[in-house]
Protein backbone atom coordinates (compact mmCIF):
# COMPACT_ATOMS: atom_id res chain seq x y z
CA UNK A 1 0.00 0.00 0.00
CA UNK A 2 1.29 3.45 -0.88
CA UNK A 3 2.08 5.94 1.86
CA UNK A 4 2.10 9.71 1.67
CA UNK A 5 4.77 10.91 1.71
CA UNK A 6 6.57 7.89 0.27
CA UNK A 7 9.39 6.35 2.30
CA UNK A 8 12.50 8.51 2.15
CA UNK A 9 10.60 11.75 1.45
CA UNK A 10 9.81 14.70 3.70
CA UNK A 11 6.40 16.35 3.89
CA UNK A 12 7.83 19.66 2.72
CA UNK A 13 10.59 20.06 0.13
CA UNK A 14 11.61 23.11 -1.89
CA UNK A 15 11.08 22.69 -5.64
CA UNK A 16 13.52 24.92 -7.48
CA UNK A 17 13.44 25.85 -11.14
CA UNK A 18 16.68 26.21 -13.09
CA UNK A 19 17.07 27.28 -16.70
CA UNK A 20 19.68 24.51 -16.93
CA UNK A 21 18.72 21.91 -14.32
CA UNK A 22 21.35 19.43 -15.57
CA UNK A 23 24.13 21.95 -14.91
CA UNK A 24 22.52 22.87 -11.57
CA UNK A 25 22.57 19.22 -10.45
CA UNK A 26 26.31 19.00 -11.10
CA UNK A 27 27.05 22.38 -9.52
CA UNK A 28 24.97 21.76 -6.37
CA UNK A 29 26.82 18.48 -5.83
CA UNK A 30 30.23 20.08 -6.27
CA UNK A 31 29.60 23.34 -4.37
CA UNK A 32 27.28 22.28 -1.56
CA UNK A 33 27.84 18.52 -1.29
CA UNK A 34 24.29 17.54 -2.28
CA UNK A 35 23.78 14.03 -3.66
CA UNK A 36 21.66 13.42 -6.74
CA UNK A 37 19.19 10.62 -6.20
CA UNK A 38 16.88 10.89 -9.21
CA UNK A 39 16.88 12.50 -12.65
CA UNK A 40 14.18 12.25 -15.31
CA UNK A 41 15.43 13.68 -18.61
CA UNK A 42 13.23 14.34 -21.61
CA UNK A 43 14.24 13.21 -25.11
CA UNK A 44 16.00 16.54 -25.76
CA UNK A 45 18.08 16.18 -22.56
CA UNK A 46 16.08 18.73 -20.58
CA UNK A 47 15.59 17.67 -16.98
CA UNK A 48 11.86 17.28 -16.37
CA UNK A 49 12.27 16.39 -12.68
CA UNK A 50 15.22 15.69 -10.39
CA UNK A 51 15.87 15.18 -6.71
CA UNK A 52 18.88 15.82 -4.50
CA UNK A 53 19.44 15.05 -0.85
CA UNK A 54 21.66 16.31 1.91
CA UNK A 55 21.81 14.61 5.29
CA UNK A 56 18.14 13.61 5.25
CA UNK A 57 16.94 16.81 3.57
CA UNK A 58 15.44 16.86 0.09
CA UNK A 59 15.19 19.37 -2.75
CA UNK A 60 13.50 18.86 -6.08
CA UNK A 61 14.33 20.72 -9.26
CA UNK A 62 13.48 20.95 -12.93
CA UNK A 63 13.96 22.97 -16.08
CA UNK A 64 10.75 24.96 -16.63
CA UNK A 65 9.14 26.17 -19.82
CA UNK A 66 10.38 29.09 -21.89
CA UNK A 67 8.41 31.68 -19.91
CA UNK A 68 10.51 31.10 -16.76
CA UNK A 69 13.22 33.56 -15.71
CA UNK A 70 15.82 32.63 -13.12
CA UNK A 71 16.38 34.98 -10.18
CA UNK A 72 19.66 36.05 -11.81
CA UNK A 73 17.87 36.95 -15.05
CA UNK A 74 15.15 38.81 -13.11
CA UNK A 75 17.71 40.63 -11.00
CA UNK A 76 15.64 39.76 -7.93
CA UNK A 77 15.85 37.38 -4.98
CA UNK A 78 12.85 35.07 -5.22
CA UNK A 79 13.54 32.65 -2.36
CA UNK A 80 16.12 31.82 0.31
CA UNK A 81 16.77 28.13 1.02
CA UNK A 82 18.06 27.35 4.52
CA UNK A 83 20.25 24.29 5.23
CA UNK A 84 21.94 23.18 8.46
CA UNK A 85 25.49 21.83 8.08
CA UNK A 86 28.01 20.42 10.56
CA UNK A 87 30.99 22.68 9.77
CA UNK A 88 29.75 25.93 8.27
CA UNK A 89 33.20 27.47 7.74
CA UNK A 90 34.48 24.43 5.81
CA UNK A 91 31.21 24.35 3.85
CA UNK A 92 31.63 28.02 2.94
CA UNK A 93 35.17 27.36 1.75
CA UNK A 94 33.97 24.48 -0.44
CA UNK A 95 31.20 26.61 -1.94
CA UNK A 96 33.59 29.51 -2.65
CA UNK A 97 36.07 27.15 -4.36
CA UNK A 98 33.26 25.85 -6.58
CA UNK A 99 32.34 29.39 -7.64
CA UNK A 100 29.49 30.30 -5.29
CA UNK A 101 29.13 34.02 -4.71
CA UNK A 102 29.47 34.42 -0.95
CA UNK A 103 27.00 37.16 -0.08
CA UNK A 104 27.74 37.06 3.65
CA UNK A 105 30.74 35.47 5.33
CA UNK A 106 30.16 33.08 8.26
CA UNK A 107 28.75 35.26 11.03
CA UNK A 108 27.72 34.40 14.59
CA UNK A 109 24.07 35.16 15.33
CA UNK A 110 22.50 35.85 18.75
CA UNK A 111 20.27 32.78 18.40
CA UNK A 112 23.16 30.30 18.58
CA UNK A 113 24.11 29.80 14.95
CA UNK A 114 26.94 30.69 12.63
CA UNK A 115 25.56 31.42 9.16
CA UNK A 116 26.77 32.33 5.71
CA UNK A 117 24.82 33.23 2.58
CA UNK A 118 25.72 32.17 -0.96
CA UNK A 119 24.20 32.65 -4.39
CA UNK A 120 24.29 29.88 -6.99
CA UNK A 121 24.95 30.46 -10.71
CA UNK A 122 21.26 31.09 -11.50
CA UNK A 123 20.72 33.48 -8.59
CA UNK A 124 19.05 31.27 -5.97
CA UNK A 125 20.13 32.37 -2.49
CA UNK A 126 21.23 29.72 0.01
CA UNK A 127 21.66 30.26 3.75
CA UNK A 128 23.81 27.69 5.55
CA UNK A 129 23.87 27.46 9.35
CA UNK A 130 25.68 25.54 12.05
CA UNK A 131 24.06 25.48 15.49
CA UNK A 132 26.88 26.12 17.98
CA UNK A 133 24.99 27.18 21.15
CA UNK A 134 21.56 27.17 22.69
CA UNK A 135 19.57 30.26 21.74
CA UNK A 136 19.27 33.02 24.32
CA UNK A 137 15.96 32.77 26.22
CA UNK A 138 14.35 35.63 24.28
CA UNK A 139 14.89 33.69 21.01
CA UNK A 140 13.30 30.44 22.23
CA UNK A 141 9.86 29.57 20.89
CA UNK A 142 8.78 28.07 24.21
CA UNK A 143 9.58 31.40 25.93
CA UNK A 144 7.21 33.39 23.69
CA UNK A 145 3.66 33.78 24.92
CA UNK A 146 1.06 33.48 22.21
CA UNK A 147 -2.27 35.23 22.80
Amino acid sequence: MATSPPAGYTRIAPYLLYEDAAAALDWLAQAFGFRERFRHPLADGTVDHAEMEFDGGLIMLATPGTDYRSPRRLGETTVVIHVYVDDVRAHCSRARTAGAVIEREPTEKPYGTIQYAATDPEGHVWLFSEQVAEPEPEWRVDAVSVP
